[in-house]
């Protein structure tokens, strides 16, 4: 059981925390001043998801913003990356975020958007944490306090942004029938209104905004059965499972059947590289398979540590139009903004259907496959790199990555072990040929890691 009590995650993920325990109103409000301190007195556009806790974060956030001579821009309850393309489209010096993402309901965050629609990287969110920690930020003179305003339309914005990279037309004569799971998150306001202006008949679950997460926030294959019964009942097409701030996706087929939240970037990689090929870059801890698919259409894949802006940072060094980050279904599509939107995946996936003629059980029984598997254990930092060290030495004869914690490739398998930069956890990711052999290589790497963590 991992005990999330008084655990407080600062990085390239922004803040997070519990809050009432250690993600309160005047960290909240310290950390907004600091932000603002950091990317000048300018417009910051705020946002949330649907977080019982998220009007009062944003009170608080607006209080710090406009302490420093900031002006708020507030778009409401909207998707991690409508924020980021509203603080592009609007010119402002940066944004906010308020949401843990795939966290417990418990949990809320503060994910700092700079003024080119990008999350904070690892250097500026240190001289970020640099200015909070100095503890004497300049306020601002109440001559100086500017007024909060309000922005209606930033969705609109975000959505006309994805219809004019895509064969809309061609969508709307498939009529296809989707189920959409929303988490009751910021996809209970905007994903029907959404596939339907793409001429899809639209069954929803999990869609209201005010009774909390009814089931938990991470989209995967054991959370997504009343999904799975609704693509049965109303013979959708497939179905698709945001997170409750809309920047990731999973999807089921048309029996109802998880395919894993790897395989919605390998569908949108395999999509792209049809249209256009070209290089791709994805996270560290990526299924194998997309290697395969891009090496098919002669392009090469690149590799970047896990974390939206590492992606994104690599995909921009490389001018590459598609990547993302497998183990969270979150695509990356350049065309649109170089950020992690389900509102793209989605559309992508119809798209794809709508050029190929073909059904999505087609689609996805045409990938290759592997096996992969994803486990948590809880661990402190200190172990967490004594964990790392011993693997390396142990393993110093296979062919080891230290990009991000470590990953060890062998011939029918590979091995990552890393610390969450969400969550206060290792992380063990293995993926192999069979299911037989990953089972096997799990209770091999689990007992070792949760031998090393009794230490």
């Amino acid at each position: 059981m991992i005990n999330y009590k008084q655990n407080l995650k600062i990085g390239v993920s922004g803040v997070r925390g519990i809050v009432g325990e250690s993600f309160s109103p005047t960290l909240i409000a310290a950390f907004a001043a600091s932000f603002g301190r950091y990317v000048g007195a300018g417009r910051v556009i705020v946002g949330r998801d649907t977080r019982s806790s998220g009007a009062m974060i944003e009170h608080a956030v607006v209080a710090g913003l406009i302490a420093v001579g900031c002006q708020p821009v507030l778009v409401g309850i909207m998707p991690t990356p409508t924020i980021q393309i509203a603080v592009v489209e609007h010119n402002a010096c940066g944004g906010i975020a308020i949401t843990a993402s795939h966290n417990p309901e418990q949990w809320n965050a503060l994910k700092f958007i700079g003024g080119s629609g990008f999350f904070l990287n690892n250097v500026e969110a240190a001289e970020l944490l640099d200015i909070y920690n100095q503890a004497d930020v300049e306020f601002a003179p109440e001559e100086d306090y500017r007024g909060i305003r309000r922005l209606t339309d930033a969705f609109e914005t975000h959505k006309n942004k994805i219809f004019a990279q895509v064969n809309v037309e061609a969508i709307k004569k498939c009529h296809f029938r989707v189920a959409v799971d929303c988490c009751n998150g910021v996809g209970a306001l905007l994903s029907r209104d959404f596939l339907e202006q793409l001429g899809c008949t639209v069954f929803t679950v999990h869609d209201a905004l005010d009774r909390g997460f009814e089931r938990p926030p991470e989209p995967l294959q054991e959370n997504l059965s009343k999904l799975a019964a609704i693509v049965k009942q109303h013979e959708c097409v497939l179905g698709f499972a945001q997170d409750p701030d809309g920047d990731r996706l999973a999807m089921v087929d048309s029996c109802g059947q998880a395919i894993g939240e790897q395989y919605t970037l390998l569908l949108a990689v395999d999509h792209i590289l049809a249209e256009m090929p070209g290089d791709v870059v994805v996270n560290i801890q990526t299924t194998k398979a997309v290697e395969d698919i891009a090496t098919s259409y002669g392009c090469e894949v690149h590799y970047a540590k896990v974390g939206e802006i590492n992606v994104t940072e690599k995909l921009l060094e490389q001018g590459a139009e598609i990547g993302g980050e497998g183990n969270c279904g979150g695509v990356i599509w350049s065309r649109v903004h170089p950020c992690r939107d389900s509102y793209v995946t989605m559309t992508l996936m119809l798209e794809m259907m709508a050029e190929s003629g073909q059904s999505f059980d087609e689609i996805v029984a045409s990938m290759p496959r592997y096996v992969i598997r994803s486990l948590k254990f809880p661990c402190n930092p200190a172990q967490a790199v004594n964990i790392v060290n011993f693997l390396n030495e142990k393993y110093s004869r296979e062919r080891i990555c230290r990009l991000d914690g470590i990953r060890i490739d062998f011939r029918d398998y590979w091995v990552l072990v890393r610390q969450s930069n969400t969550e206060p956890v290792m992380r063990l990711t293995i993926e192999a040929v069979s299911v037989s052999l990953v089972e096997h290589v799990v209770s091999e790497f689990s007992a070792l890691i949760m031998d090393l963590t009794k230490e």
